[in-house]
């Protein structure tokens, strides 16, 4: 049986085999303020989700990764669509995800109704990368 659910102090060994980039301070904050979730089955966790506001009111999906022996199962479809309710029921109107342009997730996000809506160009020494892309959805 698939399970999504907030992510509890007891998941930060399964978490941080996936999440190389949070801080353990933030990882405390997402626990306290709700903004972390893990997809499991039959209790096995599968991958996990992270949102930030940006702007302080709109959601942003900062990061979803589904371990690689579970991806192609719909854990990352379940996921999104379960944090989308979730959002909705907050009453969010709009959510963002973003991705580099050089990955295949834009194409995911596409397929689940997110729009291109921008882009950020990093080049600073040290901090370059591809451009990101930001896509936004509505959820009204």
């Amino acid at each position: 049986m698939i399970n999504v659910r907030y992510a509890r102090m007891e998941d930060e060994e399964f978490w941080y085999r996936l999440d190389k980039h949070l801080n353990k301070a933030e990882f405390k904050n997402k626990i306290r303020d709700q903004r972390g979730y893990i997809i499991s089955e039959d209790d096995r966790p599968a991958g996990l989700l992270r949102y930030n506001l940006f702007w302080d009111s709109i959601p942003f999906c900062t990061l979803l990764f589904i371990e690689q022996e579970s991806q192609g199962r719909g854990y990352g479809r379940a996921l999104m669509e379960h944090w989308e309710r979730d959002m909705k029921r907050l009453g969010c109107g709009m959510l963002l995800v973003s991705t580099q342009v050089d990955e295949n997730a834009q194409h995911f996000y596409r397929k689940l109704g997110y729009k291109d809506c921008g882009g950020l160009v990093v080049d600073i020494p040290g901090y370059e990368q591809p451009m990101e892309m930001f896509l936004a959805k509505a959820v009204l």
